[in-house]
């Protein structure tokens, strides 16, 4: 399953990459992007665990950008 969050307060590209990286080593992601430019986040990940990745993406983006918020 494939779904799009638009991303708020996200300032830096870099903190971007570093999003993209923290999220595609989450258990059961298949392939994660945070486009900078858009403020999109894409996450491919199984259907029953979605929740929990969802919940630990945002955890993942906190600690790197606390003033970014994924609009769920």
């Amino acid at each position: 399953m494939k779904k799009k969050f638009k991303m708020q307060n996200l300032d830096c590209a870099h903190c971007a990459a570093k999003m993209e990286e923290g999220i595609k080593k989450i258990q059961g992601v298949h392939d994660a992007s945070v486009n900078f430019m858009t403020q999109k986040l894409v996450i491919e990940a199984d259907d029953d665990h979605m929740d929990d990745i969802i919940k630990e993406a945002v955890k993942v983006c906190a600690k790197i950008e606390p003033d970014c918020e994924i609009l769920i």
